[in-house]
């Protein structure tokens, strides 16, 4: 499929008829979600970065669901699913919500995947929860600036949140979609990130965005001393390999894998080489 990278019926026709989205309901909370596989076999949890949605797993949801259930969540305030209920929410708020998502559709969890700020929400569920038996993947993880000085904190976070104000969703894709990808990008990887971006919700993005300035996944990674493995893109420039490998030093054990030829958003621009070494890493956790 040859796809530019403006906005295309075949990038939204590509990922809503292949893996539609759907909803779960738990107590006043609302999810939306998308999956593949069987749900007699173990889980995969998908967790996106503050720019995307579930939609942007399309190749994990087709490439790795053969042998095990793979859940894509929409996290609060994306896709369909509920906004946090405070303004300013913290990685806490946002563990909370993905451990009441995840005791809700599955019995089985063996993996948690964590994109960007995904992986600062997965790493705030591992430290707070006993699940030394789960396999934690930090993907082009972002560490958050909670550890930073607080100006430079507070100047990061209104930059954020002023492009939002200036630009919109769409503008905003317009705008920031390419600086996921590598230079040598495809035009589907392009589409597919432009798509996702495009429909933000602004409420949740901004919260998300106060949750990142309080973040800190070096400092609180330590805590975990489960399986762990680091990725990151050989080309991302939004969180470089020396920041990842920052991340990966910190937690007993790690073992981390560069994504050759890859940007920021890796699981989308390299999907085949990012499923390989999930799956080589899976295995050899087993054995």
């Amino acid at each position: 499929m040859n796809i530019d990278q403006s906005p295309s019926n075949a990038i939204q026709n590509m990922i809503e008829e292949s893996f539609p989205l759907k909803i779960m309901r738990e107590n006043d909370s609302v999810f939306s979600y998308r999956e593949a596989g069987s749900i007699l076999s173990p889980t995969i949890c998908l967790l996106h970065g503050i720019g995307s949605a579930s939609g942007s797993w399309i190749y994990q949801l087709q490439g790795l669901s053969e042998n095990y259930h793979i859940i894509a969540w929409d996290a609060p305030g994306y896709g369909k699913s509920s906004n946090i209920n405070t303004e300013k929410p913290e990685p806490s708020d946002y563990a909370s919500a993905l451990n009441n998502f995840i005791k809700n559709r599955t019995q089985c969890l063996k993996v948690l995947i964590g994109h960007s700020l995904g992986a600062l929400i997965a790493g705030a569920y591992v430290a707070q929860r006993d699940v030394i038996d789960k396999i934690l993947v930090l993907a082009d993880p972002a560490n958050g600036y909670g550890a930073s000085d607080p100006h430079i904190r507070s100047q990061i976070l209104e930059k954020r949140l002023a492009n939002m104000r200036k630009l919109g969703p769409e503008g905003l894709a317009n705008a920031r979609s390419t600086a996921l990808l590598s230079e040598s990008s495809s035009s589907d990887a392009k589409g597919i990130v432009h798509y996702n971006m495009k429909k933000l919700n602004i409420k949740g993005h901004n919260q998300a965005a106060h949750m990142l300035a309080k973040g800190d996944l070096k400092g609180t990674l330590g805590r975990f001393h489960g399986s762990t493995l680091i990725l990151c893109g050989s080309e991302d420039t939004i969180t470089p390999e020396t920041k990842c490998k920052e991340i990966a030093n910190i937690i007993p054990n790690a073992e981390y894998r560069t994504l050759y030829g890859a940007g920021h958003a890796s699981y989308i621009e390299k999907p085949n080489q990012f499923n390989n070494v999930i799956l080589d890493f899976v295995v050899n956790s087993d054995a």
